[in-house]
């Protein structure tokens, strides 16, 4: 399982708890094997997609503490594409 949040990001009202991850990881592909290994775990890309969608704010607006925003978007298109 991916490692959680680091200990100096600030927590969200919009992170999930560990018993909402627990449910919801087994649904998230994991990378591919043989390519680049992600830079950012797959929880915290969950968290900051669950940050901008609900309050419908820019996508640039993320905050730095966050994974990039261009990398959480890439995830989430590539998620919508795959059925995810």
């Amino acid at each position: 399982m991916p490692k959680r949040k680091s200990p100096k990001r600030r927590t969200y009202d919009t992170d999930l708890s560990d018993g909402q991850w627990a449910l919801i990881a087994p649904l998230i592909p994991e990378a591919e094997p043989g390519g680049r290994p992600r830079k950012a775990a797959t929880r915290e890309l969950v968290n900051a997609v669950l940050y901008v969608l609900p309050a419908g704010a820019a996508w640039r607006l993320l905050p730095h503490d966050l994974p990039p925003w261009q990398t959480v978007y890439y995830y989430l298109r590539r998620w919508q594409r795959e059925g995810v």
